[in-house]
């Protein structure tokens, strides 16, 4: 028995050819519907070229398990999401590499209500089934139902759910899909605000689905993808910018001047936006960049709640307070409304109707939050060792700390600053972000002498 070696710490990712192929996806839809003795499974792909044969084979894995197959066609990681939860299904697939080079493929699994999988009670037995191929006597084939229109009708539904669009102003909004698989899903939604009256000029950017990926793999998170984004809005004085990546659960965001706004930026003002919404709410935030989130929760009367950094950790903690939002500042925002699942989508709607409803700017709203809590960005440096590296740190600085937090990874936090230190799951190298209150000539400091204790090199 051969290990699949497409199966990561939180998903499933490979290189075409090498370690995932249509062979394996049929495998791991079978896997997926036996394990879950599923009756019923939603599968999308995105923009790849490669995505639309890998859900038809999954799709066959799974029918050749006795489940029907809900094909919703070419859809974002999170209409995929909608769809399990609006369907009822007993779970769902969404063929996807987001953001990974043009040579990469891979899968995106949840059970029914659209909660993520458990990693010793289903990802791993998934794993392990998908390997040996032992698969269970069968009594039928299940059928394949093509529900890619009415499935994107409801999700539209539900986004947009989040606002009241009468109170949309004529915003000027630019879009860049990075010929992802946003577009067709911007379009339904931009052709529904119209429909309801809503004024906003769209300028669309980047915007086809298209397999090639001309303008580069879509990843707005990297420096060097800003200017495609930053500059229309610049040169069409556009109110605020949103960028997605290829399977669009994440998104974005330039203010009228094209500067981009940090995802932990992001976090805290949608924390805001909806402890306006219901008072005393909880927000769950991850351990990373943490003290502008916390700062704004206390002040609004919510509860912050600090969770493991990624999405099944995020989820489960948000589950289990009955959390409104969440968020993390890699720039996923999960929503109690919506299933407790992410979103590229819902989090430029709520900016819209926020700007819309206050007449201030996106750089008003957080430039005082730049201000106060500055923050370094994430930085990576690949080390020999990670462990031995992490504790040249800890031992320089422990005696010092006011706090120490193991959360996810390791933090220690000052008077006025504070970092945290994260190992990766596949690679080795050491992640680290630092924060302080008000003292933003600090940080530079502070990252060359972390960087100093840690060795190696910067990624």
């Amino acid at each position: 028995m051969t290990e699949l070696t497409c199966f990561k710490a939180y998903d499933i990712r490979g290189e075409i050819g090498e370690n995932i192929d249509e062979g394996i996806a049929y495998r791991i839809g079978r896997a997926v519907a036996q394990h879950l003795a599923a009756k019923s499974v939603v599968i999308g792909f995105d923009a790849r070229e490669t995505s639309p044969a890998f859900a038809q084979a999954a799709a066959r894995g799974a029918m050749d398990a006795g489940a029907d197959v809900f094909d919703i066609g070419m859809a974002g990681t999170e209409e995929m999401y909608w769809a399990v939860t609006e369907f009822g299904a007993c779970a769902g697939i969404a063929v996807t590499a987001s953001h990974n080079p043009i040579n990469y493929n891979g899968i995106k699994i949840v059970k029914s209500g659209s909660r993520p999988l458990d990693d010793a009670a289903d990802f791993q037995v998934i794993k392990a089934l998908a390997e040996s191929q032992d698969w269970g006597v069968v009594g039928r084939t299940g059928q394949t139902q093509d529900v890619a229109d009415k499935a994107r009708v409801k999700y539209v539904d539900r986004v947009l759910g989040f606002v009241d669009v009468a109170t949309l102003a004529p915003l000027k909004i630019v879009i860049n899909s990075g010929n992802g698989a946003a577009g067709p899903t911007v379009d339904a939604i931009i052709d529904r605000l119209a429909v309801q009256g809503a004024l906003i000029e769209f300028i669309r950017v980047h915007h086809s689905p298209d397999s090639t990926f001309p303008n580069g793999i879509p990843n707005p998170l990297l420096s060097e993808n800003h200017a495609a984004t930053a500059d229309v809005v610049a040169r069409e004085g556009a109110d605020m910018g949103v960028a997605f990546d290829g399977d669009f659960d994440r998104c974005f965001f330039f203010d009228g001047a094209g500067r981009f706004v940090p995802g932990e930026y992001v976090v805290g003002l949608l924390a805001s936006i909806f402890l306006d919404k219901e008072a005393g709410g909880k927000i769950v935030h991850d351990p990373r960049v943490i003290w502008n989130t916390q700062d704004i929760v206390e002040s609004k009367g919510g509860t912050a709640v600090q969770s493991k950094t990624g999405h099944a950790f995020i989820k489960q903690t948000m589950r289990a307070q009955c959390a409104i939002y969440g968020g993390e500042m890699s720039a996923h925002h999960y929503f109690r409304d919506f299933a407790y699942c992410d979103s590229g989508m819902i989090p430029w709607l709520l900016v819209a109707e926020l700007l819309s409803k206050s007449g201030r700017s996106l750089a008003d709203w957080v430039r005082d939050r730049f201000a106060a809590f500055p923050s370094s960005g994430e930085a990576n440096f690949r080390v020999k060792d990670a462990g031995t590296a992490i504790d040249r740190v800890l031992d320089a600085y422990r005696t010092e700390a006011v706090l120490l937090d193991e959360t996810d990874g390791v933090s220690l936090a000052f008077a006025d600053w504070r970092f945290n230190l994260r190992r990766s799951n596949t690679e080795p190298l050491v992640r680290l972000n630092v924060e302080s209150k008000g003292r933003a000539e600090t940080l530079a400091a502070h990252v060359s002498a972390i960087a100093d204790l840690l060795g190696g090199t910067r990624a």
